[in-house]
């Protein structure tokens, strides 16, 4: 990672910081979303909640939460299941390696830390698969630890709130943005604080369409005076910049998804999810299957889907044979 230090550390005026925490702190107590994970300091339930919030909306995580922690109510029910069932449970959610992931920092948990889950960063961060923000997460929200850490929310309201509207010359790298989380952390608030900036995020200072208007940090919030400053409101600034952002990944998106890899991944996965337990197919059988224009060229192509769903755990494949583990 690189060392880039925060251009603005220095220049973040104290009774800015306090404006803006006691600001969001004052809208979190009164508008919190009520979301299970908050109502349990279980290291186990918040690790699968955090892993299920990867790229998920909260939305389709709610119901299969819950449905995860009753079929394995522990970190050692996940720990010796065996993988067909875990990513059974998991289905719909999508990207299903991390079902398989979540259950080896399970496996790993009860090897080396007789199955209690560590409660510092850089415990967390010797587990496989745990980054920074999800050991912060842990830390934080498990065992209230006074830590920050940044995900795509929270990045987005603090840039808005100390810096500015986003532009390419204002970015700061991971490293640089954890460290003007962590000063402007409040004292003895950072369960509360992380909490409401994820939820500032996702209700209020959205991706593409900020509810400025609404928002209680108006007067803290650097990038709602720029725009005020030039009568910006609703479009502007932001939204050309948003819009800027929306086209460049647009622009890596134009493959249509049932043509990628990731769609014929799932594709197997599913079919053979409909076979008998134990039951297995061959290659030449499962192309057609998956992919309807399926040809004798594809067979490479094919051979490496299933070699990586092997390889990730997800598969067992021997001898041009595929079945579930």
């Amino acid at each position: 990672m690189d060392s880039q230090p925060s251009p603005i550390s220095s220049q973040l005026a104290p009774d800015h910081i306090t404006r803006a925490q006691s600001d969001l702190l004052r809208w979190y107590a009164a508008e919190q979303r009520d979301l299970p994970w908050r109502r349990t300091s279980d290291p186990y339930a918040i690790l699968v909640s955090e892993i299920m919030l990867q790229q998920t909306q909260v939305d389709r995580v709610l119901p299969k939460y819950q449905q995860f922690l009753s079929a394995f109510p522990t970190l050692a029910d996940l720990a010796v299941a065996p993988t067909a069932d875990v990513i059974n449970v998991w289905v719909p959610l999508g990207y299903n390696m991390r079902a398989v992931r979540l259950q080896a920092i399970a496996q790993q948990v009860m090897a080396q830390y007789d199955g209690r889950i560590p409660d510092t960063i850089e415990g967390l961060l010797s587990l496989k698969g745990i980054g920074r923000y999800t050991a912060g997460a842990i830390a934080c929200f498990a065992y209230h630890k006074q830590v920050a850490t940044v995900d795509t929310n929270i990045r987005r309201v603090l840039h808005r709130i100390f810096i500015g509207v986003e532009q390419p010359e204002t970015a700061l790298n991971d490293a640089a943005m954890l460290a003007l989380a962590e000063q402007v952390l409040p004292p003895g608030e950072a369960y509360n604080w992380n909490q409401a900036l994820m939820d500032m995020g996702a209700t209020i200072c959205t991706s593409n369409n900020p509810r400025c208007m609404a928002c209680p940090l108006q007067e803290p919030c650097k990038a709602y005076q720029e725009m005020s400053q030039h009568s910006l409101f609703p479009s502007g600034v932001v939204l050309r910049q948003m819009r800027k952002v929306a086209e460049k990944k647009t622009s890596y998106q134009s493959q249509p998804f049932t043509s990628t890899n990731r769609y014929f991944r799932g594709r197997i996965v599913d079919l053979l999810r409909s076979l008998p337990a134990g039951e297995c197919i061959t290659l030449t059988l499962l192309g057609p299957k998956i992919k309807p224009e399926y040809s004798d060229a594809d067979q490479p192509w094919l051979q490496r889907l299933v070699s990586g769903l092997a390889k990730d755990g997800l598969v067992d494949y021997t001898e041009d044979r595929v079945r579930l583990p």
